[in-house]
């Protein structure tokens, strides 16, 4: 491995990025960090689906700073019954600890305060979930692909692991973890830990992440689950009628784990395998570590919307790997995560389509500023009392890749490399803040060449709103021909069944679709429908798109589609879009909450939670 210093960009060592300070606060954590931590979690758990709970135990080993005598403990929780709590010096004997739930705030839950002896060395916490815990999602047979078995799975980013299991839920702080799990014996668990294909289907589970990780990073899921391998270390988890498809779709996996490793070094992880969850996973992917969970929407069967399973890999080495310090620093992670993953869709699928998907980003991004306030649209974003899921815009994801091109741009894709990967390798396995970023930013990279670096206004990319004026502009020849031929169409000189469009990509239909006028005359729209049968596309990219403008353009022959599709999935990115286009108008709020009222009830909580205010939903 290239050491952190070793690139020929690094010039002079920094102490304060050589040993990297724990930011010891979190806005968004009971926690009292600096004086006592969790360094390692073993977890026992009943999976109870008749009650829609999690019931057992999580035993955790605690570490003070050197000198410390720390004798009380804070933990995170949200919604869970804590029956009774113990304390050991040495595993070999407990005895019962003084306890309390504080009062709970609707968006960081409960402290959980506990009384230690100041030798303690471990406290075991019983408890049990509520069926509301917002981190997890209970579903009965029909709402799965095999419509036989219940279904469980969690999502704990950003801070909804509190809901299910009683921890210091901040990312700064990394844990090890150990954990058994029983199940109804004709259902399969896995974890974000070392999950093993051929394990007996007993009811009994047992699991290990040996690397430490974030408390958003630990996840499971319980299921009539299948596996299909790719390769060695990489597979497939879903139900059985889903597995076979979800492998042809990511046969690719093997070829962008050693794309990713060749550009930016080893994969740390073991195995890379995709659980391919029920269709109402409220996002597109999570990275949780060993078993990256996804949804079913990006089976689109032309692997097509594989770009998401090279985002969730990236996150093996930015985010999992070095990890945002508190959720203020988010973009550390996922803009990291986007640059990296259009580097693999390049090394494996040609820059042609890498660029798509970058000029279709920088739209996402100005759609998104557009509509943001300025205190958003900065990369360092201030979330203190608020909910930090309210940063999860394209702000982190796009302008953070979009700065770091512009670094790549300006120093040359070869030294910047050089230098990425010094990064992952310096801060492996730590949590750190912008702050740290920047230290070792200047030290390694700006430092070297201060000509160039006057290129780049750091501070105007992390601290202010908006898009620089000297940031990349992507481009695409394939999205200008896309361009010129929607010109014909729209002016009358080509119907649309001369349009070239049998050869396109999904990236190229949907600068075909984004490319023309919100306003569309009706002719125009059952046009294309009639010769390309848009309303019926299989393809969840291009059916979100079309939807969008059927509502904008009361095109009503897509409403029944509409319905059916906010209906079947609830994958956030799609809901967010169609419900706040819906409500724009009257009779667009009417059906928004005719269909979010038969839709609610399947979609997860945290898809729940972002409707609820789109719709202004009374219950």
């Amino acid at each position: 491995q290239e050491g952190p210093h070793s690139s020929s960009v690094a010039t002079r060592p920094s102490p304060s990025v050589t040993t990297p300070v724990p930011a010891d606060h979190d806005d968004h954590s009971y926690s009292n960090l600096s004086e006592i931590r969790v360094r390692h979690a073993d977890l026992d758990w009943e999976v109870l689906f008749d009650r829609r709970i999690l019931r057992g135990s999580a035993i955790l080993t605690l570490v003070r700073p050197p000198g410390g005598r720390a004798t009380h403990l804070v933990l995170d929780t949200r919604d869970l019954d804590v029956e009774k709590v113990e304390s050991s010096r040495d595993t070999a004997t407990w005895v019962p600890a003084v306890f309390s739930v504080g009062t709970a705030d609707k968006i960081l839950g409960s402290p959980l305060s506990i009384t230690l002896p100041e030798d303690a060395t471990r406290v075991r916490i019983f408890y049990a979930t509520r069926p509301q815990a917002s981190g997890l999602q209970w579903l009965d047979p029909p709402q799965t692909a095999g419509k036989k078995q219940p279904f469980l799975f969690t999502q704990s980013e950003a801070i909804h692991a509190r809901s299910w299991i009683p921890l210091q839920d901040s990312p700064q702080v990394r844990i090890t973890y150990r954990a058994r799990v029983r199940t109804p014996k004709n259902l399969m668990a896995v974890m974000s830990a070392n999950n093993d294909p051929k394990a007996a289907r007993d009811g009994d589970y047992e699991f290990e992440m040996p690397q430490p990780i974030p408390s958003y990073l630990i996840a499971l899921a319980v299921g009539d689950l299948s596996f299909a391998p790719i390769s060695p270390r990489a597979g497939v988890w879903a139900e059985p009628p889903v597995v076979g498809k979800a492998a042809r779709e990511f046969a690719d996996l093997e070829s962008m784990i050693r794309a990713a490793e060749e550009l930016f070094g080893p994969y740390r992880w073991d195995r890379y395998d995709v659980l391919v969850l029920p269709p109402s996973f409220p996002f597109g992917g999570m990275e949780n570590p060993r078993l990256t969970f996804a949804t079913p929407t990006v089976l689109a069967g032309d692997k097509s919307l594989v770009a998401l399973v090279a985002h969730e890999l990236a996150h093996s080495w930015a985010g999992n790997l070095v990890t945002n310090a508190t959720w203020r620093d988010f973009w550390l992670n996922e803009g990291f995560t986007v640059y990296i993953e259009r580097r693999i869709v390049e090394r494996v699928f040609g820059r042609r389509r890498a660029e798509m998907e970058a000029v279709l980003g920088l739209q996402d991004l100005e759609k998104e500023i557009a509509a943001l306030p300025d205190k958003d649209e900065a990369l360092h974003i201030d979330l203190r009392g608020r909910d930090p899921d309210d940063g999860f815009t394209d702000v982190p994801y796009e302008k953070g890749a979009l700065f770091l091109r512009h670094l790549e741009q300006t120093f040359g894709r070869e030294t910047f490399d050089r230098f990425l990967r010094g990064y992952f390798d310096h801060f492996a396995f730590q949590s750190i803040t912008t702050e740290d970023f920047l230290r070792y930013l200047h030290a390694n990279l700006l430092d070297a060449n201060r000509e160039l670096a006057a290129r780049v206004p750091v501070e105007e990319w992390v601290e202010k709103p908006g898009i620089p004026v000297s940031a990349p502009r992507p481009s695409s020849e394939a999205f200008a021909r896309v361009e010129a031929e929607a010109s014909r169409w729209l002016g009358g000189k080509v119907p649309a069944s001369s349009l070239p469009a049998s050869g396109w990509s999904t990236q190229e239909w949907l600068h075909f679709l984004r490319a023309l006028p919100a306003s569309l005359p009706r002719e125009k729209m059952a046009e294309l429908d009639f010769t390309f049968h848009l309303t019926d596309s299989g393809n969840s990219e291009i059916t979100n798109q079309w939807l969008l403008m059927a509502i904008a353009n009361g095109y009503e022959p897509a409403y029944p589609r509409l319905e059916q599709f906010l209906v079947s999935m609830g994958r956030r990115k799609f809901l967010k879009s169609l419900y706040e286009e819906l409500v724009k108008t009257p009779e667009g709020k009417t059906r928004a909450l005719a269909i979010y009222r038969k839709a609610r009830p399947t979609y997860h909580p945290i898809a729940v939670a972002t409707v609820d205010k789109i719709v202004g939903w009374q219950g």
